[in-house]
């Protein structure tokens, strides 16, 4: 397994404050997405991102993001194995779940 860098909900959320230019990556499946989701986030599901991989930009920090942060870094693991610079992929510890409890408190969660 290559190794893939973790960011915390508030890491990210200071980035994104900070605009920093990143891509948000949600893997979730489409009924999630529509239960919460952040705002601005590309969103291809985990089992069609083999589909999608010219969609996805690369040069520019990407945060890839489930539910809890398994399906993520399974992702982040696969677009490393396929060409994706290590340096720009970041995992979001906790997920969505974590952003709703520690960023964006009025978020639904499930």
């Amino acid at each position: 397994m290559i190794p893939i860098k973790s960011i915390t909900a508030i890491e990210l959320d200071q980035k994104l404050k900070q605009q920093h230019k990143l891509v948000l990556l949600d893997v979730r499946e489409p009924s999630e997405v529509n239960f919460c989701k952040i705002e601005g986030a590309m969103h291809i599901p985990m089992n069609l991102i083999p589909l999608h991989l010219d969609k996805i930009p690369d040069e520019i920090d990407i945060v890839i993001y489930c539910h809890h942060g398994v399906r993520s870094l399974n992702v982040a693991n696969y677009l490393a194995e396929n060409g994706f610079d290590t340096d720009y992929l970041y995992n979001l510890t906790g997920g969505i779940d974590a952003w709703a409890l520690m960023v964006n408190k009025n978020m639904p969660r499930y």
